[in-house]
Protein backbone atom coordinates (compact mmCIF):
# COMPACT_ATOMS: atom_id res chain seq x y z
CA UNK A 1 0.00 0.00 0.00
CA UNK A 2 3.33 2.47 1.20
CA UNK A 3 4.86 1.75 -2.54
CA UNK A 4 1.43 2.49 -4.53
CA UNK A 5 0.90 5.74 -2.74
CA UNK A 6 5.11 6.58 -2.94
CA UNK A 7 4.54 6.32 -6.94
CA UNK A 8 1.50 8.07 -7.36
CA UNK A 9 3.41 11.08 -4.94
CA UNK A 10 6.13 10.96 -7.53
CA UNK A 11 3.53 10.86 -10.62
CA UNK A 12 1.68 13.79 -9.31
CA UNK A 13 4.88 15.82 -8.76
CA UNK A 14 7.68 14.67 -11.19
CA UNK A 15 10.98 16.10 -10.07
CA UNK A 16 12.08 18.72 -12.48
CA UNK A 17 16.09 18.89 -13.51
CA UNK A 18 17.46 21.78 -11.78
CA UNK A 19 19.62 24.51 -13.80
CA UNK A 20 21.63 25.49 -11.18
CA UNK A 21 22.77 22.13 -10.25
CA UNK A 22 23.83 21.98 -14.24
CA UNK A 23 25.89 24.86 -13.72
CA UNK A 24 27.42 24.30 -10.25
CA UNK A 25 28.78 20.83 -11.77
CA UNK A 26 30.53 21.84 -14.87
CA UNK A 27 31.86 24.70 -12.69
CA UNK A 28 33.05 22.20 -10.45
CA UNK A 29 34.54 20.03 -13.27
CA UNK A 30 36.28 23.34 -14.66
CA UNK A 31 38.01 23.52 -11.31
CA UNK A 32 39.15 19.80 -10.80
CA UNK A 33 40.42 20.19 -14.12
CA UNK A 34 42.22 23.77 -13.57
CA UNK A 35 43.79 22.35 -9.98
CA UNK A 36 45.00 18.57 -11.58
CA UNK A 37 46.56 20.47 -14.72
CA UNK A 38 48.11 23.36 -12.68
CA UNK A 39 49.14 20.26 -10.51
CA UNK A 40 50.51 18.44 -13.19
CA UNK A 41 52.78 21.75 -14.25
CA UNK A 42 54.24 22.44 -10.54
CA UNK A 43 55.75 18.59 -10.97
CA UNK A 44 56.96 19.48 -14.41
CA UNK A 45 59.33 22.51 -12.53
CA UNK A 46 62.61 20.51 -12.01
CA UNK A 47 62.28 19.02 -15.83
CA UNK A 48 61.98 22.72 -17.24
CA UNK A 49 64.39 24.39 -14.92
CA UNK A 50 67.14 21.20 -15.90
CA UNK A 51 66.41 22.00 -20.03
CA UNK A 52 66.48 25.68 -19.44
CA UNK A 53 69.52 25.71 -17.44
CA UNK A 54 71.14 23.55 -19.84
CA UNK A 55 70.98 26.49 -22.45
CA UNK A 56 71.80 29.41 -20.30
CA UNK A 57 75.51 30.92 -21.20
CA UNK A 58 77.63 31.25 -18.04
CA UNK A 59 77.12 34.84 -17.15
CA UNK A 60 73.28 33.78 -16.56
CA UNK A 61 75.00 31.15 -14.82
CA UNK A 62 76.44 33.39 -11.86
CA UNK A 63 73.87 35.41 -11.56
CA UNK A 64 72.47 36.04 -7.79
CA UNK A 65 69.89 35.32 -6.94
CA UNK A 66 69.14 32.70 -10.20
CA UNK A 67 66.81 33.03 -13.02
CA UNK A 68 64.24 30.50 -13.77
CA UNK A 69 64.21 31.37 -17.76
CA UNK A 70 66.84 31.80 -20.02
CA UNK A 71 67.36 35.34 -21.74
CA UNK A 72 70.13 34.80 -24.12
CA UNK A 73 70.08 30.92 -25.26
CA UNK A 74 72.66 29.27 -26.70
CA UNK A 75 73.87 25.72 -27.04
CA UNK A 76 77.48 26.32 -25.69
CA UNK A 77 76.83 23.40 -23.04
CA UNK A 78 76.02 20.59 -25.26
CA UNK A 79 79.25 21.73 -27.44
CA UNK A 80 81.15 21.48 -24.51
CA UNK A 81 80.02 18.13 -23.02
CA UNK A 82 83.07 16.04 -26.05
CA UNK A 83 85.61 18.11 -24.72
CA UNK A 84 84.77 17.54 -20.91
CA UNK A 85 84.55 13.56 -21.49
CA UNK A 86 87.44 13.26 -23.30
CA UNK A 87 89.42 14.03 -20.25
CA UNK A 88 87.84 10.75 -18.61
CA UNK A 89 90.21 8.03 -17.94
CA UNK A 90 87.73 5.32 -19.74
CA UNK A 91 86.01 5.93 -22.88
CA UNK A 92 82.35 7.63 -22.50
CA UNK A 93 80.51 4.24 -24.67
CA UNK A 94 82.14 2.33 -21.75
CA UNK A 95 80.05 4.22 -19.39
CA UNK A 96 76.97 3.51 -21.95
CA UNK A 97 77.15 0.52 -22.23
CA UNK A 98 76.97 -0.23 -18.54
CA UNK A 99 73.84 2.10 -18.23
CA UNK A 100 72.45 0.15 -21.30
CA UNK A 101 73.58 -3.45 -19.86
CA UNK A 102 72.37 -3.06 -16.16
CA UNK A 103 69.25 -1.32 -17.03
CA UNK A 104 67.87 -3.92 -19.71
CA UNK A 105 68.75 -6.92 -17.83
CA UNK A 106 67.74 -5.88 -14.12
CA UNK A 107 64.50 -4.58 -15.80
CA UNK A 108 63.92 -7.67 -17.57
CA UNK A 109 64.91 -9.99 -14.30
CA UNK A 110 62.65 -7.43 -11.89
CA UNK A 111 59.72 -8.20 -14.31
CA UNK A 112 60.24 -11.96 -14.42
CA UNK A 113 60.54 -12.42 -10.09
CA UNK A 114 58.15 -9.53 -9.23
CA UNK A 115 55.03 -11.48 -11.62
CA UNK A 116 56.38 -15.01 -10.00
CA UNK A 117 56.08 -13.83 -6.54
CA UNK A 118 52.71 -12.06 -7.56
CA UNK A 119 51.57 -14.82 -9.15
CA UNK A 120 52.59 -17.49 -5.95
CA UNK A 121 51.00 -14.92 -3.55
CA UNK A 122 48.02 -14.39 -5.12
CA UNK A 123 47.26 -18.07 -6.51
CA UNK A 124 49.36 -20.21 -4.09
CA UNK A 125 47.37 -22.44 -1.65
CA UNK A 126 50.56 -22.71 0.70
CA UNK A 127 50.20 -21.33 4.19
CA UNK A 128 51.49 -17.87 5.48
CA UNK A 129 51.29 -16.33 1.73
CA UNK A 130 49.34 -13.28 3.71
CA UNK A 131 52.00 -13.18 6.25
CA UNK A 132 54.56 -12.92 3.34
CA UNK A 133 52.63 -10.10 1.75
CA UNK A 134 52.05 -7.93 4.84
CA UNK A 135 55.97 -8.21 5.08
CA UNK A 136 55.92 -7.07 1.52
CA UNK A 137 53.67 -4.52 2.30
CA UNK A 138 56.34 -3.01 5.34
CA UNK A 139 59.04 -3.06 2.93
CA UNK A 140 57.54 -0.37 0.59
CA UNK A 141 58.14 1.62 3.55
CA UNK A 142 61.80 1.97 3.61
CA UNK A 143 63.83 3.86 0.53
CA UNK A 144 67.33 3.08 -0.65
CA UNK A 145 68.98 5.09 1.68
CA UNK A 146 68.08 3.03 5.07
CA UNK A 147 68.94 -0.33 3.42
CA UNK A 148 72.29 1.28 1.79
CA UNK A 149 74.30 -0.44 5.15
CA UNK A 150 72.79 -3.62 5.65
CA UNK A 151 73.20 -3.95 1.72
CA UNK A 152 76.86 -3.05 1.94
CA UNK A 153 77.34 -5.69 4.21
CA UNK A 154 75.85 -8.68 2.58
CA UNK A 155 77.69 -7.20 -0.59
CA UNK A 156 81.03 -7.80 1.71
CA UNK A 157 79.87 -11.29 2.56
CA UNK A 158 79.20 -12.72 -0.47
CA UNK A 159 82.53 -11.05 -2.19
CA UNK A 160 80.49 -8.82 -4.68
CA UNK A 161 81.72 -5.65 -4.18
CA UNK A 162 82.90 -3.83 -7.57
CA UNK A 163 80.44 -5.85 -9.81
CA UNK A 164 77.45 -5.67 -11.63
CA UNK A 165 75.55 -7.70 -9.16
CA UNK A 166 75.72 -4.40 -6.66
CA UNK A 167 73.47 -3.18 -9.41
CA UNK A 168 71.50 -5.97 -10.38
CA UNK A 169 70.62 -7.74 -6.97
CA UNK A 170 68.83 -4.62 -5.30
CA UNK A 171 66.36 -4.74 -7.94
CA UNK A 172 65.60 -7.91 -8.12
CA UNK A 173 63.24 -8.06 -4.94
CA UNK A 174 61.17 -4.92 -6.26
CA UNK A 175 58.58 -4.59 -3.68
CA UNK A 176 56.55 -1.85 -5.35
CA UNK A 177 56.22 -4.46 -8.73
CA UNK A 178 55.25 -7.62 -6.59
CA UNK A 179 52.59 -5.35 -4.94
CA UNK A 180 51.05 -3.95 -8.30
CA UNK A 181 51.06 -7.39 -10.38
CA UNK A 182 49.33 -9.44 -7.19
CA UNK A 183 46.68 -6.72 -7.11
CA UNK A 184 46.50 -6.56 -11.14
CA UNK A 185 46.36 -10.32 -10.82
CA UNK A 186 43.21 -10.56 -8.21
CA UNK A 187 41.38 -7.96 -10.20
CA UNK A 188 41.53 -9.23 -13.46
CA UNK A 189 42.22 -13.26 -13.59
CA UNK A 190 39.72 -15.09 -11.75
CA UNK A 191 40.18 -18.52 -10.23
CA UNK A 192 37.89 -20.36 -12.71
CA UNK A 193 40.55 -19.71 -15.53
CA UNK A 194 42.77 -21.10 -13.85
CA UNK A 195 40.83 -24.63 -13.01
CA UNK A 196 39.74 -24.88 -16.44
CA UNK A 197 43.81 -24.43 -17.44
CA UNK A 198 44.43 -27.37 -14.71
CA UNK A 199 42.03 -29.36 -16.15
CA UNK A 200 43.11 -29.28 -19.60
CA UNK A 201 46.49 -30.46 -18.37
CA UNK A 202 48.32 -27.12 -17.64
CA UNK A 203 51.14 -26.89 -15.09
CA UNK A 204 51.99 -24.14 -12.90
CA UNK A 205 54.56 -22.94 -15.24
CA UNK A 206 52.72 -23.23 -18.07
CA UNK A 207 49.75 -21.37 -16.73
CA UNK A 208 52.04 -18.67 -16.02
CA UNK A 209 53.95 -17.94 -19.15
CA UNK A 210 50.71 -18.69 -21.63
CA UNK A 211 47.76 -17.48 -19.76
CA UNK A 212 48.88 -15.10 -16.89
CA UNK A 213 52.00 -13.40 -18.35
CA UNK A 214 49.78 -12.21 -21.38
CA UNK A 215 46.71 -10.62 -18.87
CA UNK A 216 48.70 -8.87 -17.07
CA UNK A 217 50.93 -7.37 -19.40
CA UNK A 218 49.24 -3.55 -18.36
CA UNK A 219 50.78 -4.49 -15.20
CA UNK A 220 54.46 -5.84 -15.74
CA UNK A 221 55.01 -2.90 -18.34
CA UNK A 222 54.12 -0.70 -15.56
CA UNK A 223 56.43 -2.15 -13.53
CA UNK A 224 59.39 -1.84 -16.21
CA UNK A 225 58.54 2.31 -16.25
CA UNK A 226 59.13 2.06 -12.54
CA UNK A 227 62.23 -0.25 -13.09
CA UNK A 228 63.73 1.29 -16.02
CA UNK A 229 63.31 4.90 -13.93
CA UNK A 230 64.72 3.40 -10.59
CA UNK A 231 68.18 1.72 -12.49
CA UNK A 232 68.65 4.06 -15.20
CA UNK A 233 69.44 6.79 -12.73
CA UNK A 234 71.24 4.27 -9.52
CA UNK A 235 74.48 5.32 -7.80
CA UNK A 236 75.80 2.32 -5.90
CA UNK A 237 77.56 4.99 -3.54
CA UNK A 238 80.50 3.30 -1.44
CA UNK A 239 79.79 -0.21 -3.58
CA UNK A 240 81.74 0.80 -6.68
CA UNK A 241 85.11 2.00 -7.05
CA UNK A 242 86.06 0.46 -10.48
CA UNK A 243 86.03 3.31 -13.33
CA UNK A 244 85.29 0.77 -15.83
CA UNK A 245 81.88 -0.73 -14.26
CA UNK A 246 80.46 2.80 -13.67
CA UNK A 247 77.40 4.57 -15.13
CA UNK A 248 76.31 7.34 -16.88
CA UNK A 249 74.73 9.08 -13.36
CA UNK A 250 78.18 8.80 -11.99
CA UNK A 251 79.73 11.37 -14.92
CA UNK A 252 77.09 14.05 -13.96
CA UNK A 253 78.53 13.71 -10.33
CA UNK A 254 81.91 14.02 -11.61
CA UNK A 255 80.89 16.98 -13.93
CA UNK A 256 79.24 19.08 -10.95
CA UNK A 257 82.13 18.55 -8.72
CA UNK A 258 83.64 21.01 -10.85
CA UNK A 259 81.80 23.95 -9.43
CA UNK A 260 79.05 25.98 -10.49
CA UNK A 261 80.66 26.98 -14.17
CA UNK A 262 79.96 23.49 -15.00
CA UNK A 263 76.28 23.50 -14.03
CA UNK A 264 75.31 24.30 -17.51
CA UNK A 265 77.07 21.40 -18.69
CA UNK A 266 75.82 18.90 -16.04
CA UNK A 267 72.39 20.20 -16.60
CA UNK A 268 73.18 19.42 -20.16
CA UNK A 269 73.47 15.77 -19.64
CA UNK A 270 70.69 15.42 -17.52
CA UNK A 271 68.61 16.19 -20.12
CA UNK A 272 70.03 13.99 -22.46
CA UNK A 273 69.83 11.07 -19.73
CA UNK A 274 66.01 11.84 -19.25
CA UNK A 275 65.18 11.01 -22.62
CA UNK A 276 65.12 7.31 -22.01
CA UNK A 277 62.88 7.11 -19.58
CA UNK A 278 60.48 9.64 -21.53
CA UNK A 279 60.34 7.28 -24.57
CA UNK A 280 59.56 4.46 -22.19
CA UNK A 281 56.69 6.56 -20.41
CA UNK A 282 55.11 7.29 -23.23
CA UNK A 283 55.22 3.92 -24.68
CA UNK A 284 53.91 2.39 -21.18
CA UNK A 285 51.75 5.15 -20.10
CA UNK A 286 47.99 4.24 -21.01
CA UNK A 287 49.17 0.89 -19.47
CA UNK A 288 50.10 2.59 -16.33
CA UNK A 289 47.06 3.89 -15.94
CA UNK A 290 45.12 0.83 -16.00
CA UNK A 291 47.51 -0.46 -13.89
CA UNK A 292 47.24 1.96 -11.08
CA UNK A 293 43.85 2.37 -11.16
CA UNK A 294 43.24 -1.56 -10.48
CA UNK A 295 46.09 -1.49 -7.54
CA UNK A 296 43.18 -1.53 -4.93
CA UNK A 297 40.79 -3.54 -6.48
CA UNK A 298 39.79 -7.13 -5.55
CA UNK A 299 37.76 -9.35 -6.78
Amino acid sequence: MLKKLYYKFRLANPKKPNANRFTRSKFGNFMCMLLIVSAGLFTMLPLIYSVVTSFKPIDELLIFPPTFFVRRPTTVNYVALPGLLSSLSVPLSRYIFNSLFITVVTSVLNIIFSAMAAFSLSKGTYKGRKIFFLVIQFALMFNAYTLSIPQYLIFSKLRIVDTYWVYILPQLAGTLGVFLIKQYIEGYVPDALMEAAKIDGAGYIRIFWKIIMPIIKPAWLTVVLFAFRDIWAAIPNGTIFNEELKTLPQIVTQITAGGIARNGSAMAITTIMMIPPIIVYFISQSNVVEAMSSAGIKE
